[in-house]
């Protein structure tokens, strides 16, 4: 069976079991990202299909949500803060260098599939600004050194 077979199968059980739900295109696309890690585009119509609407109102959804992904994440996904406290520590220096060692933008991923760079928009560290999240790890005052070291560290790479 191929990957993209398996992953319509996933797409199709999970709008079998939830759409009699009230609402129930939200519990779907949230369902379908967490065991996928994304919502594939050719997941769509199999949804819609199933909740009797239209291709481009559960594109609407998926693209309204920045919660919710069309491509596939990285290994890691970086959750950089951009709320006020991390601002005014620095944290428009940490996103330049963070987009530049990476070579990607928010909401993209490394070409060799290691990174994910995505902001949020408090990670509750305000005390310890800036702070990212990468995994489920959360760092604070990070700097563009102690980024770097946390890239490079052995488990944060398997």
């Amino acid at each position: 069976m191929t990957e993209s077979s398996t992953m319509l199968i996933t797409v199709q059980n999970i709008t079998t079991a939830l759409k009699d739900k009230p609402g129930a295109l939200l519990p779907i696309l949230h369902a379908v990202q967490d065991a996928l890690g994304f919502v594939p585009e050719a997941s769509v119509p199999v949804i819609a299909k199933a909740l009797n609407l239209s291709r481009a109102e559960v594109h609407g959804v998926i693209s309204f949500y920045h919660y919710f992904r069309s491509t596939q994440p990285g290994k890691k996904t970086i959750h950089l803060c951009r709320a006020e406290s991390c601002q005014a520590m620095g944290g428009k220096n940490l996103e330049n260098h963070v987009k530049n060692s990476l070579g990607i933008d928010f909401h993209e991923t490394t070409t060799d599939g290691k990174f994910s760079l995505e902001p949020v928009y408090c990670l509750g560290n305000c005390a310890c600004s800036p702070a990212m999240q990468i995994g489920t790890e959360i760092y604070g005052r990070v700097s563009p050194e102690s980024f770097d070291a946390a890239i490079n560290e052995p488990e944060e790479l398997a």
